[in-house]
């Protein structure tokens, strides 16, 4: 029995992927930057998968741009850097984010800060936005704001729109970024509703391969100049990012992209299994919660522990985010959430996908049940 439940650190690619990404290996392998008929076809298959990844994200400006990267970490760094070094008069001033953004988005933060920027990092207790902290740190001095749209260890969705309004009332020309890795295709993303000049997607989150991300770009940043290259070389994608095109993969990203939100069922799934939780198990619930991601803490039974007894048993989850769980840093989001470290040390993720069942929900309740019985007793014989 083989039951994955980690579905934000990673997808099992569709065959539909597998398929077209063969397929364009064997008949589209041409340079796209070559100006024979072999390097034709290959451009001409990036911008045909272009367009379905802007139909996707709900993309209906005239001149925006979708450019690919090697993931939805240079996405971010593209985003983050391209924007605060695209001006000298950004030099020292602000940017906005949050205590609880993945390590792409904060790690770029850090690095800004010991390049003389500034950096307000918000509070999120419970998943929400500390608008007072917010209001008081928007200033006509504030360069980006960078806000993730899902929260990928909690699940919880911030209300992009709200904060990007007001970081626009402002000042206009305030650059707002989210990071929307663990949201695309997950729950309905327009760039243009929300009012974000930038978007990370990734696609080995939606079922897609690994090694390929993109970064929208409004029409607005383009005309201005506010981004530029954070990768110098050949000129790709319009000199912002070069290096010859992973052709294949952004094939693939296409097709994961073409298979659909995600169904009402996972949603139905999750409240299943919070509902049928052993009452010793707390779920961590946001007040607005993702439709795949279930954060829940565990007595008495550390979260490794409980993750290495399911999977001995074939079953999947997690113990955090996968970019930092092989770290021996502590967890920063879950504290953020408004949990206690010991707790977060006690807690593991759950992240579903279109193809799980109450079935599967119940072998996972069972299991979680027994980990309960056996590790727990385990621990206590062992005072």
């Amino acid at each position: 029995m083989n039951l994955y439940f980690d579905n934000s650190a990673t997808t099992k690619p569709l065959d539909s992927v597998i398929e077209a990404m063969a397929e364009n290996m064997r008949n589209f392998w041409g340079n796209p930057s070559s100006l024979h008929t072999k390097g034709y076809e290959a451009e001409k298959e990036i911008s045909k998968a272009r367009e379905v990844i802007l139909g996707a994200l709900n993309i209906r400006q005239r001149n925006a741009e979708l450019f690919f990267t090697a993931s939805g970490t240079e996405a971010d760094n593209l985003a983050l850097f391209g924007t605060m070094h695209s001006k000298e008069k950004n030099k020292g001033k602000k940017l906005i984010t949050t205590k609880s953004e993945h390590p792409a988005v904060l790690n770029c933060a850090k690095q800004l800060e010991k390049e003389g920027y500034e950096v307000v990092y918000l509070d999120a207790p419970k998943g929400v936005i500390n608008i007072e902290q917010y209001i008081n740190a928007l200033d006509k001095n504030t360069v980006m704001v960078s806000i993730m749209t899902v929260n990928n260890e909690t699940g919880a969705c911030y209300d992009i729109k709200k904060l990007f309004s007001m970081a626009k009332a402002i000042s206009p020309e305030t650059v707002t970024h989210t990071d929307a890795v663990q949201a695309f295709m997950k729950i309905r993303l327009s760039p243009e509703a929300l009012k974000a000049d930038l978007v990370s997607v990734s696609a080995h989150k939606i079922h897609g391969p690994k090694g390929i991300g993109a970064l929208y770009v409004s029409p607005e940043m383009i005309k201005t100049k506010r981004i530029t290259p954070h990768i110098l070389g050949g000129g790709q994608e319009k000199g912002y990012r070069s290096g010859t095109e992973n052709l294949p993969a952004i094939i693939g990203f296409a097709k994961a992209a073409e298979a659909g939100i995600l169904p009402e069922s996972v949603s139905r799934i999750k409240e299943y299994i919070i509902n049928n939780l052993p009452k010793e198990i707390r779920a961590n619930i946001p007040a607005c919660p993702a439709p795949h991601i279930l954060n829940i803490t565990l007595p008495d039974i550390k979260s490794e522990t409980m993750l290495h007894f399911l999977s001995s048993k074939g079953i999947y989850v997690s113990s955090g985010s996968a970019c930092s769980s092989n770290s021996s840093h502590s967890n920063y989001v879950l504290p953020d959430f408004g949990i206690s470290q010991k707790e977060a040390d006690h807690s593991i993720r759950i992240s579903l996908s279109f193809d799980h069942t109450k079935e599967d929900a119940d072998i996972l309740l069972n299991a979680l049940n027994e980990g309960l019985n056996t590790l727990v007793r385990t621990n206590h014989s062992n005072r």
